[in-house]
Formats: C-alpha cells, sequence, structure tokens
C-alpha cells in the first residue's frame, strides 16, 4: 500500500501545486473571471486519467503466459525509466512560484484563456497518465490495495495543497521532493530488477539466470510465509517499496546495482542546479 501512497501523494501534489499557483495568480492579478475555466480543465484532466486507467487495465487483462511476462517486463522497465525521467526533470527544472507564474503570463498574453487550460490539462494529465502506469507496474510487482494507498495519497496531497495555498501551514517543497525524489529512485531500481526477471522468465534474457544468493526463510508447516520472506508481511513491504529480492538473479542484481550507480552520478551531476532553484511556495 505505501508505494500506492506514495505514488498518489507525490503527483498529485505537484499537480496541485501548479494549479494553486495558476488560480492564485489569476486572482492577484484581477483575471478571476478566468478561474472556472482553470477548474473545467482540471476536471476534464481526471476524467481523461480515469478513462486512461481503465482502458489500460482492460488491456493489461487481455495477456496470458509469456506474452503476460513479455508485457509485465516491459511496462516494468518503462515504468522505471519514467520515474527516472520525473524525478530528474524536477530535480533539474524544480518550479519556483515565479518560474510557474511567468509561463502563466506568457501563455496568456500567447493564447489567453484557452491557452492557459490546455497548458493546466496537459499538466494535469501528464500527472495522472504518470501515476496510472506506476500504479500499475507497483501491483505487479507485489500485489496490493495499491489503488487504496494512492486515494489516501491523492487526499493527502489535496489537503496539505489547500493549506499551503491557505497559509495554515509551511513545508520545505525542496526538501520534501528530495526525500521523496530517493525513495522514488529506490522503487525504479527495484521495477528495473523485476522487469529483467519478468523477461528471463519470458525467455528474452537467458543469462545470468542463476541466483546470486537465496535469503528467503523457509516456508511454515502450514505453508504461510514467514515475516522477512519477500512474500511475507514484511519481506513484500521492502520488496514493493525498495525491491528487495531474496532470491534474485546475476542479471537482477547487476541491473539493480547498476542502475543506483549510474542514477548516482547523474544526480551529482544535476543536484547542484537544483541547489540554485527558488521555493517553490
Amino acid at each position: 500500500m505505501f508505494p500506492g501512497f506514495l505514488i498518489g501523494f507525490r503527483e498529485t501534489l505537484e499537480a496541485a501545486l501548479i494549479v494553486g499557483i495558476v488560480v492564485g495568480y489569476l486572482r492577484h492579478t484581477n483575471r478571476g473571471a478566468s478561474i472556472p475555466s482553470v477548474w473545467r480543465a482540471v476536471g476534464l484532466a481526471v476524467i481523461a486519467s480515469a478513462g486512461g486507467a481503465w482502458l489500460f487495465a482492460s488491456f493489461l487483462g487481455g495477456f496470458e503466459g509469456t506474452k503476460e511476462e513479455w508485457f509485465e517486463g516491459v511496462l516494468m522497465l518503462t515504468g522505471a525509466a519514467l520515474i527516472t525521467s520525473a524525478v530528474l526533470n524536477l530535480i533539474h527544472h524544480f518550479r519556483s512560484r515565479r518560474e510557474v507564474e511567468l509561463k502563466v503570463e506568457s501563455t496568456l498574453t500567447c493564447a489567453g484563456i484557452t491557452g492557459l487550460s490546455v497548458l493546466v490539462f496537459l499538466s494535469v494529465l501528464r500527472e495522472g497518465v504518470e501515476s496510472v502506469l506506476f500504479l500499475s507496474a507497483a501491483n505487479m510487482v507485489v500485489p496490493d490495495e495499491h489503488r487504496v494507498g494512492a486515494l489516501f495519497g491523492i487526499a493527502g496531497a489535496l489537503l496539505i495543497g489547500w493549506a499551503l495555498f491557505r497559509g495554515l501551514i509551511r513545508l520545505n517543497l525542496k526538501y520534501f521532493f528530495t526525500v521523496t525524489s530517493l525513495l522514488l529512485v529506490f522503487f525504479a531500481a527495484g521495477l528495473t530488477a523485476h522487469g529483467i526477471h519478468e523477461l528471463q522468465e519470458a525467455g528474452a534474457l537467458p543469462v545470468l539466470t542463476r541466483e546470486a544468493w537465496n535469503i528467503n526463510p523457509t516456508l511454515r508447516p502450514d505453508g504461510t510465509y514467514p515475516l522477512m520472506h519477500d512474500n511475507g508481511m514484511v519481506g513484500s513491504v521492502l520488496n514493493g517499496v525498495f525491491g528487495y529480492n531474496g532470491n534474485p538473479s546475476y542479471a537482477e542484481v547487476i541491473a539493480y546495482a547498476g542502475y543506483l550507480i549510474a542514477l548516482s552520478f547523474v544526480w551529482r551531476r544535476v543536484l547542484p542546479s537544483r541547489a540554485r532553484a527558488s521555493e517553490a511556495v
């Protein structure tokens, strides 16, 4: 459930901050009459995201056997790539309030309220599509109530977003997004390793398939999983969040470690530019 909460919370908060800044700027510049158009764009983006989620779930249910393993492996690797792109994009182009306001003013000047509505629609839709893909990939790693966690995350993000713009709380968004980005990085590393596993199961990567180690505890006499087994109560949580696997293949270990090493190198190159960015709120 925690991966779902993290994804829903982060993606929704990012969208809520953008929408909140747009609405606040319109009010500050005496353009309140344009605000309903912004909310209509948000509503359409939410409906489009929900429709996309339904279509994706219907499409996903049509695979079986090797085709299903292929699809799951590709989806996991795609999800890891998109998470990585989203994290690095946010770090490198951290959205300050002023940056969003300048974008709003530029859009209004060039394309009017219609252009601004399209901008808001695409911004919210992007977060919605990313959430659908990330949650689908998470559910393939560890079948769980990720949707329930996502709903709690969405509700929490909306509440915090509202409180921020009402001035009821203050939140250092720079550190918030740094912490959540780190969690998502480990989640993406786990998706990468699990994607490799699925492709090996499908026969697409018949190399380095031997177990690197096996530290899974022995099943209980009644056939249930111990807590730290990667299918157990604690192990499954670590599996879903950090990619923990009690018996990975050599290829999975190399993929997991290689992803973290490569991203840490890129992170050190882009993080200084983020440090120069201003606060979002």
